[in-house]
């Protein structure tokens, strides 16, 4: 069960506490308030976790401050949109605004090389006006022998060098709760130039440990990404855990499964479930068509399948693309392959504009047929 205040109601306000005890007659009962920040509004739900089914709706409907209740149906109690149609909040970080409407390009390299490169990056990421980028401090490779980053020592000079040419946020993996320790102390020993939003890879898509430390910091949002060999339902019990823990600041990301049913791709694209992941949940939703398909290879019609595969996600409503981009793509230290160059990155920035302009078409023919329909 969900119970929501009105916007007039704090969280330690006389409402909830008179809330809290009413809700002390039902034992076995737990209340946990979540607050969720808008851009226009702050929204406080009221979370009941036991057994919640001889609490009567209509009773705590009629108290004061409650704006409406719900009983919850499915396992993602925090995430969810649940039965009543949730509507979406989003979320505002380094003055950028993060929900299901919402659309940004992030791009960068899959792990940070060097200086040289990294500005050349940045400054061109200002010149496309794009204002997010991907850099790996921390990168598992599943040869030991393999690159596997630079860690906290490239982290002063990357985030000062965005902070230089207005790189607002950075995506960047964390494979254990110290690394995001490193990053904060960082980002405060260089006055905060840039922001970082933690990235859990798929490798790390079940270390439940990792996701409750993730979700018990509230200084960054997380980027998750699908697990490659995990069911849609398992990566979004792993949102989950996030959320529970006090971070609702998460996105979610689809990179593709790992089966040899999608080759010759990386992975079988699967990015037709971004409207199932925005129906239900209240996530926004990220594509990666770099690890997807893993290939720059163009078809006959001149474009490249990493494009092709972005569309598709773009087409039914992507809130986000991380896509993989280099100076010198054959010079990257870590899946040269797949990294698109400044020229092609150009390109695909126009081409994503396209497609977005085409799904809000789409919005609008559907929205006319509903009309419509109730007419």
């Amino acid at each position: 069960m969900i119970i929501f205040l009105k916007p007039t109601c704090g969280i330690e306000g006389p409402e909830l506490a008179n809330i809290n005890a009413y809700l002390e007659k039902f034992p076995g009962v737990r209340i946990k308030p979540v607050e969720f920040q808008g851009e226009t509004r702050t929204v406080i739900e009221v979370h009941l976790i036991g057994q919640t089914h001889n609490i009567p709706i209509d009773a705590i409907e009629q108290m004061r401050g409650v704006e409406r209740v719900i009983r919850v149906s499915t396992k993602y109690r925090q995430i969810g949109r649940h039965e009543a149609g949730i509507s979406p909040i989003g979320f505002m970080y380094q003055g950028l605004h993060f929900d299901q409407d919402s659309f940004h390009i992030v791009a960068g390299p899959c792990a940070v090389d060097t200086p040289e490169y990294t500005e050349m990056l940045f400054k061109f990421l200002q010149g496309v006006g794009v204002t997010t980028a991907r850099m790996g401090a921390y990168k598992p490779r599943t040869s030991p022998y393999d690159f596997q980053g630079h860690g906290a020592a490239c982290l002063p000079w990357v985030f000062e060098l965005a902070g230089k040419y207005g790189i607002k946020a950075i995506a960047m993996e964390v494979l254990k709760e110290q690394h995001i320790e490193e990053l904060f102390n960082t980002l405060e020993a260089c006055g905060r130039p840039t922001g970082v939003i933690l990235q859990i890879g798929t490798r790390n898509a079940q270390n439940f440990e990792l996701l409750k430390a993730v979700g018990s910091q509230k200084e960054f949002p997380v980027l998750y990404k699908r697990g490659m060999g995990l069911t849609l339902e398992e990566s979004l019990n792993a949102c989950e855990y996030i959320a529970s823990e006090g971070n609702n600041k998460i996105i979610f990301c689809l990179r593709g499964a790992k089966t040899q049913l999608g080759a010759p791709h990386r992975n079988l694209v699967d990015f037709i479930h971004v409207p199932v992941v925005k129906r239900l949940t209240r996530l926004p939703v990220c594509i990666d068509p770099s690890h997807s398909v893993g290939r720059r290879d163009m078809a006959p019609d001149g474009i490249l399948d990493i494009f092709h595969a972005s569309a598709q996600g773009v087409v039914t409503g992507a809130n986000m693309i991380l896509v993989e981009c280099h100076p010198e793509p054959d010079a990257a230290l870590c899946d040269s392959q797949q990294a698109l160059n400044f020229s092609q990155m150009e390109q695909f920035i126009e081409d994503m504009q396209a497609v977005r302009e085409t799904y809000a078409k789409r919005v609008a023919i559907a929205n006319r047929a509903l009309v419509r329909q109730m007419s």
